[in-house]
Parts: C-alpha cells; sequence; structure tokens
C-alpha cells in the first residue's frame, strides 16, 4: 500500500515535477481541443509541417542569442500563412502546398544552423522536449497562450466546423473561408510551440493528432469530441510523466507512448466504431435467420 501511494504522490514533492505536471496537461488539453477540428479537416500532415516549419525560426533565433520559442512562432505562422494563401488555387491539394513549405523551411533551418557552430546541446530540448526543466515564467506563459488559444477555437467554433463540413456552402453563406483557414492554421502553429516544451518538436504531432483521433472513434458528436480530445490528452500527459518519474526515461517519448496505447485500446474496443464492435455486428448479420417470405396475396 506505501509503495502505491509514494508511487502515486512522490513526484509531487517536487516543485520541478509539479511544474511539469502542469505544463503537462495544459499542453494536452489545448492540442486536444485544437486537434479536434485538425482530425475533422483531414490535416494530420499540417501538425508535422508545422512543428517542422519551426525550426528555421528556431534556428535564427539561436544564431542571434534570441529567445528559440518566439523564434519558432514566427517563422511557423509565417509558413502557416504561405500554406493558406498558394492552397487557394484549387488545381494544388492542401498536402502537396504543405509539403513544399514544409521541405523547404526545414532546408532553411538546416542552412541557417550550419552557421552556427557547436549548436546540437543547446538544440536538443527544441529537438526533444525539456518539460523538467521548465521555469515558473514558463507555466504562466503556457497557461495564458492556452487559455487565449482555447478561448479563440471556441469563439470561431462554429464558423470551422462549417467550413470542415462544405467549403463551398460556407463561401455561399458568406462566411470568409481564407480567413478561416488562416485562423486554423495560426492556432495549430502556436499549439504546436507551446507544446514543444512538453514533447518537443520530433514528437509534437502525436500530442495533437493523438488524442483528437481516439475522441474520433469515441463519439460521432463533434461537441463530445472536444471534450474527449483534451481529456485524453492530458490524462496522457499525466500518465507518461508519471512514468517517466518513476522509471527514469523520457518523458516526452512516454507521453507519446501513453496516448498512442489509448489510441490502440480504442481502436479494439470502442463502443460503436471499434475492432471488436464492428466483428460482433458483422457476426451477428451473418448468423441472423432470413427474412420469411410474404404470403402469397388471396385469389
Amino acid at each position: 500500500m506505501n509503495t502505491v501511494v509514494d508511487f502515486l504522490t512522490g513526484p509531487w514533492d517536487h516543485v520541478f515535477m509539479r511544474r511539469a505536471f502542469l505544463v503537462a496537461a495544459m499542453s494536452g488539453i489545448v492540442a486536444g481541443v485544437v486537434g479536434t477540428h485538425v482530425v475533422l479537416r483531414g490535416m494530420a500532415f499540417i501538425g508535422d509541417a508545422v512543428a517542422h516549419s519551426v525550426f528555421p525560426g528556431v534556428a535564427v533565433a539561436f544564431v542571434l542569442h534570441a529567445d528559440l520559442v518566439v523564434g519558432g512562432a514566427i517563422a511557423g505562422l509565417a509558413t502557416a500563412f504561405a500554406v493558406a494563401v498558394f492552397s487557394q488555387n484549387r488545381r494544388l491539394s492542401e498536402d502537396s502546398v504543405i509539403g513544399v513549405f514544409f521541405a523547404g523551411a526545414f532546408g532553411l533551418g538546416i542552412v541557417v544552423l550550419s552557421s552556427a557552430p557547436g549548436y546540437s546541446g543547446s538544440l536538443e530540448s527544441f529537438l526533444f522536449g525539456q518539460i523538467l526543466g521548465i521555469s515558473d515564467g514558463d507555466v504562466r506563459q503556457v497557461a495564458v497562450v492556452g487559455a487565449v488559444l482555447l478561448i479563440a477555437t471556441l469563439a470561431v467554433h462554429k464558423e470551422l466546423v462549417a467550413v470542415t463540413l462544405d467549403r463551398e456552402s460556407a463561401r455561399a453563406a458568406g462566411l470568409p473561408v481564407f480567413a478561416l483557414d488562416l485562423v486554423l492554421y495560426a492556432l495549430v502553429t502556436v499549439t504546436v510551440v507551446i507544446s514543444l516544451q512538453a514533447v518537443g518538436n520530433v514528437l509534437v504531432l502525436a500530442l495533437l493528432i493523438t488524442p483528437a483521433t481516439c475522441a474520433r472513434l469515441l463519439t460521432d458528436r463533434i461537441g463530445v469530441m472536444m471534450l474527449l480530445a483534451p481529456t485524453i490528452g492530458a490524462g496522457s500527459s499525466v500518465v507518461g510523466l508519471y512514468l517517466s518519474y518513476e522509471f527514469d526515461l523520457a518523458a516526452g517519448g512516454l507521453i507519446v507512448l501513453v496516448s498512442t496505447g489509448v489510441f490502440i485500446l480504442v481502436w479494439l474496443f470502442a463502443p460503436r466504431h471499434g475492432l471488436w464492435a464492428r466483428t460482433r455486428l458483422r457476426l451477428r448479420h451473418r448468423t441472423a435467420p432470413a427474412d420469411k417470405p410474404l404470403p402469397a396475396p388471396a385469389g
């Protein structure tokens, strides 16, 4: 019993762990809410592209000895704006435009970074996360920016859903489709940037996409999905961080592995859309008795 209590309460004895839990939970909540719209739009690739497009901004910030997060945010927003503009050409798929700017931004980052000797160690926290080394100021920053993101997402929720369901109908109804695309890209970019401290650039896509994908399998209602995704995201982040403390393993990697484990369980056992439920439904249809023929009409 004492072992269980120590496992559950031990991390809270350390100030740096309390800060880490707060940032992990807040990042999971924000990423879950914004990720819901990303999954509904089928835009998983944009999360990966934005995560990598912040790289040149981080590289420039490192060379200039400026704030890496601010540099990454500027580069990510610039790339997101470029994707929104160029993808308005209907002959180009959104994924194609994202791929072009994702590769270009990452290449620019490599070129800029190659001009600065001795950079690898300094950027390790950016690539793999530094959740155990965050400060009180980082916690406040994530809290404030996260609250603004949630308010902004809720403010344009109906409009984003309308564009997701039918872009042409939304445009005919007078909605500013291009502006809403920009808003969504900006929301994704800032979400990615504030989540970098939790899981790093390499793994941030999982925090944005996996919880929302789990929620998509669990419900057909967007409102419920908006509640489930942040719950799964925050829960996975906290559990992964606990396991990281207990077994002395990489926090970002365990957060992602926990969320991936949740996805596998949901994929197997979701009440309506899981593999087990669909298999039972198919078996039921196969074993159901055939309909009796109707009696012939009299006369």
